[in-house]
């Protein structure tokens, strides 16, 4: 097992929080028990993880009294009435203000478990164990915790750190090849934002990703929890930095909304999103026409999509308006000046915008 800390600036005493990366950790006792003081906890999970793990973590638990809550799987469970059932659950457990919460699945279990854990009691301590790729690399890490609405991606949440992560490489064994692959867009993300090696060794590695293979897998996780951990540690309410982290989103969250959340997974919606980034920053002059092969090779080699849904580009325009990173009324872009580095735009055309939707349909 490795451990890696997310170093988060103080407000009073430590607020730095561990994530632990390992083979057959999800029941080691010792990495929930700092956070039982209060003796009971309620474990959130789905009804396609439930069968599989949920017997382990309440192992883990031994001693405490715990609570289940099994919500159905999918993107439609981020909604008030997922909330409601997780916040039901959580009464009728009399789980209190030193109660835990205990996050087991991907990054709808996670966005939930951790918006309930936010606003249950005024918030109350949450663990992630984050059962998917996309969750171990991604949305587990940094805190945001969120539903959404029909008009936008994520946008009823909070900021509520958890109090540590726990991300079993083994839990990918049986996930999904489709799922697989979608977390591999965070990965890629993070570094065609943030990090032109770690490109260069994915573009190296992207099979080995794909073949399950451990060494390869535990890498990709690593990397992008100490790409994103550093990020979130000096933004933290994504004020400024942590914005380049959502390469990708922008396009991504409109072409998720446009066709009806769930119909594309966030991954796949986000590896389109790259696509059409990078052709923006081509005709902003900020990136070279070969890089932006780089970016379309990477993501095919990884099965993802490099072209959205047959969605009008006014469509995906108009629902970009919501995105959470908008100013004064306007969409701002997370774009590329480089290979591994990424700019937050503001004074970006919405005729070249069009024209980037349009390209990355080619």
């Amino acid at each position: 097992m490795e451990t890696l800390s997310v170093a988060l600036l103080p407000i009073s005493g430590s607020r730095a929080y561990p994530i632990h990366i390992g083979t057959g950790i999800l029941d080691a006792a010792e990495l929930y028990r700092p956070y039982l003081a209060g003796g009971a906890a309620a474990i959130v999970t789905n009804s396609v993880v439930a069968p599989l793990y949920l017997q382990r973590i309440r192992t883990a638990l031994k001693g405490a009294r715990v609570a289940e809550v099994v919500i159905p799987d999918g993107e439609q469970a981020k909604s008030w009435q997922g909330v409601e059932q997780v916040v039901d659950a959580l009464l009728a457990a009399r789980l209190g203000r030193d109660g835990l919460v205990v996050a087991l699945g991907g990054g709808v279990v996670g966005d939930l478990a951790g918006f309930a854990a936010a606003i249950y009691q005024r918030g109350v301590a949450f663990v992630q164990v984050p059962t998917t790729l996309l969750a171990q690399v991604d949305s587990a890490v940094g805190g945001k915790t969120a539903i959404n609405h029909p008009r936008g991606k994520n946008m009823i949440g909070a900021f509520h750190q958890p109090c540590a992560v726990v991300s079993d490489v083994a839990t990918l064994d049986t996930l999904p090849d489709r799922e697989l692959r979608a977390g591999l867009a965070e990965v890629i993300k993070h570094g065609f934002a943030l990090d032109a090696a770690f490109v260069a060794w994915l573009e190296a590695n992207v099979e080995k990703i794909l073949a399950r293979e451990r060494e390869a897998l535990a890498h990709a996780i690593r990397r992008s929890c100490e790409l994103k951990a550093r990020i979130v540690a000096e933004d933290e309410r994504e004020s400024g930095s942590r914005a380049l982290l959502n390469f990708g989103h922008t396009f991504g969250h409109a072409i998720e909304a446009g066709a009806g959340y769930g119909t594309w997974l966030h991954g796949e919606a986000v590896a389109a999103g790259m696509v059409m980034a990078a052709e923006l920053s081509l005709l902003m002059g900020q990136l070279k026409k070969n890089e932006v092969s780089r970016v379309r090779a990477l993501l095919k080699r990884a099965g993802l999509p490099v072209a959205g849904p047959a969605l009008a580009p006014q469509q995906l325009i108009d629902l970009m308006a919501f995105d959470k990173k908008a100013a004064k009324g306007s969409a701002r872009f997370v774009l590329l000046e480089g290979i591994g580095r990424a700019a937050l735009r503001a004074d970006v055309d919405p005729a070249a915008v069009r024209e980037a939707i349009v390209a990355a349909a080619r």
